[in-house]
C-alpha cells in the first residue's frame, strides 16, 4: 500500500524521533562505560569507552554512532562530568588521552561503516566479521591517535606511545568480542535497525525479490 502524502511525513518524523532517541541512549552507554573505575596503567588507563564507542558503530551504523560518540564528547566538553574520572571541560583535551578522545567519533564511523557492509544472518559468521571490524576500528584509528596524543602530552617518542598503546590489544580484543556478541544479537532482534549497504543490500534485496509476494 502506498503511503500516502499525509502519512509520510509522520513517518520520517517518528524516524527522526528515533534517530535520536538512539544516538542520545549510546552517548548515554558510552558516558556511562566511562565513568566505571578505570585500571591505572601508565600515563593512560584502562577503561570500557572502547567497548561503547565500537558497540555505537556496529549497532546504529556509521553516521549515527559516530554522532554518538561526538554527543558525548560535546556533553563533556562543555562541562558534564560524563569522562573518564568524572572528567569535563577543556582539561582533558590538555592530557595524554586526548588522541583516544578525538579517535572515538572516527572509530564508530568506520566500524559502522564496515559493519553495514557485512552479511548477517547466522552468528557463527556475524560475531567474528563483526568482532574483525571493531578491531581494524582500534587498530586503524584509535591505536595511531592514541599514541599521537601521548607522544604530544606525555613526552613520549613515537615509537614508545605505539609500544604503550599496543599494551591495551588483548583487553580491547575481549571488548571488540563482547560488542560483537550484543550486535549480533541486536541485529537479529531488531534486523532493520542497522541499514545495509553495498553488497550485503544486494543480497537482501535479491532475497526479497525472492520471496513469494504476500497477497493483498
Amino acid at each position: 500500500m502506498t503511503a500516502t502524502p499525509s502519512t509520510t511525513p509522520a513517518r520520517r518524523r517518528r524516524s527522526t524521533t528515533t534517530d535520536l532517541a538512539l544516538i542520545a541512549s549510546f552517548a548515554a552507554l558510552i558516558g556511562a562505560c566511562s565513568l566505571l573505575p578505570a585500571i591505572p596503567i601508565g600515563v593512560v588507563p584502562i577503561t570500557l569507552q572502547t567497548f561503547a564507542v565500537i558497540l555505537a558503530g556496529a549497532v546504529l551504523g556509521s553516521t549515527r554512532g559516530a554522532l554518538a560518540a561526538l554527543l558525548w564528547l560535546a556533553v563533556g566538553l562543555i562541562g558534564l562530568p560524563v569522562f573518564t574520572g568524572g572528567g569535563a571541560g577543556l582539561a582533558p583535551l590538555a592530557s595524554p588521552s586526548v588522541g583516544y578522545l578525538v579517535s572515538f567519533p572516527i572509530a564508530a564511523f568506520v566500524t559502522g561503516f564496515i559493519v553495514e557492509r557485512l552479511p548477517r544472518g547466522r552468528i557463527a559468521t556475524s560475531v567474528p566479521l563483526i568482532l574483525l571490524a571493531g578491531a581494524a576500528a582500534s587498530i586503524l584509528v584509535v591505536y595511531p591517535l592514541g599514541a599521537l596524543g601521548m607522544a604530544w602530552r606525555a613526552g613520549l617518542t613515537l615509537p614508545e606511545a605505539f609500544t604503550f598503546g599496543l599494551t591495551f590489544l588483548p583487553g580491547d580484543l575481549l571488548k571488540d568480542l563482547l560488542a560483537a556478541i550484543v550486535a549480533t544479537s541486536v541485529h537479529r532482534a531488531f534486523p532493520a535497525l542497522l541499514p545495509r549497504r553495498g553488497r550485503a543490500a544486494a543480497r537482501a534485496a535479491q532475497r526479497a525479490e525472492a520471496t513469494p509476494a504476500a497477497a493483498a
